[in-house]
């Protein structure tokens, strides 16, 4: 389990990794909300020390991302249905052993910035082969 917390620290949170990875989705939406691409960690088991602060706002028909209402720090995108939460890797009081691994919708990342690391990439229609109901 790994601990993070929010910039003003009214959310506080413990999350299992699924794996030691850190993920960038590029998508438009992640973009909007976090003025750039959203870097994530992949979790399950996540538990909130209180939700009192936690905002949700559903994305799309399959997902919601969530915001603390305090201080508006991104928290998390999370797939309605499912124990799965991609964590913002900012929130994490420590990220020694993640490696950036992958990188979502790498067909709709704009030209201003390049990741000077090699990692596995999905495009779009990668992503909604896996999930037909993600379009």
């Amino acid at each position: 389990m790994r601990t993070g917390r929010c910039l003003c620290g009214s959310v506080r949170f413990a999350a299992e990794p699924r794996k030691p990875h850190i993920a960038a989705c590029h998508c438009g939406m992640c973009r909007r909300w976090a003025s750039g691409p959203f870097m994530a960690v992949h979790c399950r088991n996540v538990r909130f020390e209180s939700d009192r602060h936690v905002r949700r706002f559903r994305s799309s028909d399959w997902a919601e991302r969530g915001f603390c209402d305090r201080c508006g720090s991104t928290l998390f995108y999370h797939m309605l249905g499912s124990d799965e939460y991609g964590m913002a890797a900012g929130l994490f009081d420590d990220l020694k052993g993640l490696q950036f691994a992958l990188q979502l919708y790498i067909d709709h990342k704009p030209d201003f910035y390049a990741f000077a690391q090699q990692t596995r990439t999905l495009t779009e229609a990668d992503i909604v082969a896996r999930n037909p109901g993600s379009k």
